[in-house]
């Protein structure tokens, strides 16, 4: 009886351990998943930019902005211009040059289609794949008068129209070499 139930026992056992086997072997491995094929991004960290709003020939207001970018770590290295000069002078074109905010209808501004806007219009002028993502971390109108009352020191903060709220963007902490 004993033995019975050591032979039944015994191929319990080397029938899992061959279904498992096979299983195993017959399984392809998994491929490169989505993130390995991204390129490494870098976050450039926009200036803070002052960008005039004119209208009839005159000075309107102004646009208090800073925008981000993440891309592609190793075509920056590429770069012999600077890119952050070469990113205001891009958003200098867009905001001034194209009018793509209408102030007296900041809530029908489009975030998304300026963002596709900026990136496009980077990845045109810098190469193909540069801009990976665009982060607005503050755009924001601040009319004539306010400004004038701002630097004449009146009390108070200077009145301003958030056109869009600006997302939190964290620096690396600098490494102690």
């Amino acid at each position: 009886m004993g033995k019975i139930l050591g032979i039944g026992l015994w191929v319990c056992i080397v029938t899992l351990g061959a279904v498992y086997g096979s299983i195993y072997l017959a399984t392809a491995p998994a491929g490169p998943s989505d993130e390995a094929k991204k390129p490494a991004l870098e976050l450039v960290r926009g200036e803070p930019i002052t960008i005039p709003v004119l209208a009839g020939g005159d000075v309107q207001g102004y646009f208090l902005t800073r925008i981000s970018f993440m891309m592609d770590k190793e075509k920056i290295k590429g770069q012999k211009l600077p890119v952050t000069e070469m990113m205001t002078d891009e958003l200098f074109t867009l905001l001034v040059g194209n009018k793509m905010v209408d102030i007296a209808n900041v809530g029908a501004f489009d975030v998304m289609a300026f963002r596709d806007k900026v990136k496009t219009e980077m990845n045109a002028r810098l190469g193909e794949g540069m801009v990976d993502q665009v982060m607005i971390e503050q755009l924001d109108y601040v009319s004539k008068d306010a400004a004038r009352k701002a630097a004449d020191g009146a009390p108070g903060a200077m009145a301003k129209t958030t056109v869009v709220e600006g997302e939190k963007v964290e620096e690396k902490p600098a490494s102690g070499h």
